[in-house]
């Protein structure tokens, strides 16, 4: 499953540790952070847990982080 989200993470510092934080907790592909793009849109490929599971876990980590449409 591939995961598309719409977050507040803004930084590369920010996207560094929510990336590492992601692969370190679940099994992914890639997952990337678009921070040039207005909806800072995370994508994660080759999701292996359901995308509330995943919103919660970014959520925890401080960021927004929603189902982009």
């Amino acid at each position: 499953m591939i995961g598309i989200f719409r977050t507040n993470i803004a930084t590369h510092e920010d996207r560094q540790h929510m990336i590492s934080a992601i692969q370190a907790n679940f099994e992914v592909g890639t997952c990337y952070v678009d921070l040039e793009d207005c909806d800072k849109v995370l994508r994660i490929t080759e999701m292996k847990v359901d995308e509330y599971t995943m919103i919660d876990f970014v959520q925890q980590q401080g960021f927004l982080c929603e189902i982009l449409d």
